[in-house]
């Protein structure tokens, strides 16, 4: 019995109840269908249940470590003569040992009743010999009743004690695992986060620039339209990429090109140093477009010189943040003023270099927009395969819901796009579960090339 019980207590760790925990699962590139989705968590539920998991875990941990000092203290305390268990446990030994101790006194009384008996002289002598016996004999049955009663009695402490430590570990082993399982759901949220975070390639996602020349005369200047469309089977908040370069110029020197774009209430020069985000889209539906004005300056005293532009677009969608659309390259030539290059066709997309597949670092929601736009309306020409509309944004930091307006909807204020970067919460997260899943700042352009 006591080896059951010893047995009893070195196994309670194992002995768990049942967790019911949540684990998200990853979400879908930013293409597939709403059909494949529609049961997919959005990234904003990854994000809720990767911060719910840590907390579970924190909760946990914290129970784990409580429970370990309460089972110590609670099997030190079972120890001690003092405690009402052990004291019992004591006292029915004792009471055992005494049963034990008054059986063996009355079979002695019987085994020397019966060598009287056997050494009797005389019918008389015989019969209280006899009388005797038969009374030892009696007191034995008490005696060995009694021991019986009081292993009993033992046998019942002891096993209340064993109880009490049994439960003291088996408590301590469903927080252990609890924790266990905790830490399972904690990881199992933060991996499906940084699937989602991770970058996705999105061919659907397209940027075409409309009326590029394919040569410019130096001291002209040039319009053209950069024209965003969604392919894809799925709502995107969009950020077209553009960068306009001369081969040979460098970081910091005064460019031979003066690239803008359109807001719809003024212009906004590119920087000409690196790829930019401009004109925000914060909702793109499916097979929609969007129209951003472009124009292009050349110095009046440019030298024939070869040139490129870049264009592309970043995305998020409620399942991804960070979509990239493919890069498209433009190269074009620049001609001394004065030349006469007759009818001029469109620059034609080519392949992209090595280097050109370049995305800007891009800051969080709130700071200020690229191209010097911080709270300009943004206005794009935008239609659907059947039905052309036009967008005006509204004003305000991204995040801020737009007004419907008359034309079918809006867009939001020109900004860099929350599509790439960091989030403060799944940063926060990151850092607390020693992961860093943050996404990673994209490398600048060479100026260069």
């Amino acid at each position: 019995m006591r080896l059951r019980r010893s047995l009893a207590v070195a196994v309670a760790v194992a002995v768990t109840t049942p967790v019911a925990l949540f684990t998200a699962a990853p979400a879908l590139a930013a293409g597939a269908p709403a059909a494949q989705t529609q049961n997919q968590p959005t990234y904003a539920e990854l994000k809720k249940a990767a911060a719910d998991a840590q907390k579970a875990y924190e909760k946990a941990l914290a129970a784990k470590e409580e429970g370990q000092e309460k089972v110590k203290a609670t099997l030190e305390a079972l120890d001690s003569d003092t405690h009402p268990l052990k004291a019992a446990t004591i006292t029915a030994d004792k009471a055992a040992e005494e049963a034990a101790a008054a059986e063996t006194a009355a079979e002695k009384a019987v085994r020397d009743a019966e060598a009287v008996v056997e050494a009797a002289q005389g019918e008389t002598e015989k019969a209280e010999a006899e009388k005797a016996l038969e009374t030892a004999e009696a007191d034995l049955a008490k005696a060995v009743e009694a021991k019986e009663k009081a292993d009993a009695a033992a046998e019942a402490a002891r096993t209340a004690l064993d109880d009490a430590r049994v439960a003291a570990v088996r408590e301590y082993s469903v927080l252990k695992k609890a924790l266990d399982d905790a830490l399972a759901a904690k990881e199992a949220a933060e991996e499906a986060l940084g699937t989602a975070e991770e970058c996705v390639r999105e061919t659907g996602l397209t940027s075409l620039a409309v009326g590029l020349p394919a040569e410019v005369v130096a001291g002209t200047t040039v319009d053209f339209t950069l024209r965003v469309t969604n392919g894809t089977e799925r709502t995107l908040t969009v950020d077209p990429l553009a960068f306009v370069h001369v081969d040979g110029e460098r970081g910091g020197e005064k460019s031979r090109l003066a690239v803008e774009w359109s807001n719809g209430s003024g212009w906004h020069a590119l920087n000409g140093d690196e790829p930019e985000h401009i004109a925000h889209i914060d909702t793109m539906a499916p097979g929609e477009r969007s129209d951003v004005k472009l124009r292009m300056t050349v110095a009046p005293d440019a030298a024939s010189a070869d040139a490129f532009a870049l264009f592309a677009a970043d995305a998020s969608s409620a399942y991804r943040p960070c979509v990239l659309g493919p890069m498209k390259r433009y190269d074009f030539e620049l001609l001394p003023a004065g030349s006469d290059p007759g009818p001029v066709d469109d620059a034609d997309p080519g392949q992209t270099g090595k280097d050109d597949d370049q995305r800007p670092a891009t800051a969080g929601p709130g700071t200020t927009p690229q191209g010097g736009a911080a709270g300009q309306p943004v206005t794009t020409a935008r239609t659907t395969p059947t039905t052309p509309t036009t967008r005006t944004a509204a004003t305000g930091t991204y995040g801020t819901t737009a007004a419907t307006a008359t034309t079918g909807g809006t867009l939001a204020q020109t900004g860099t796009s929350p599509a790439l970067a960091p989030l403060g919460a799944a940063s926060a997260v990151a850092v607390a579960l020693g992961a860093g899943a943050v996404l990673a700042a994209r490398r600048r352009m060479t100026a260069d090339r």
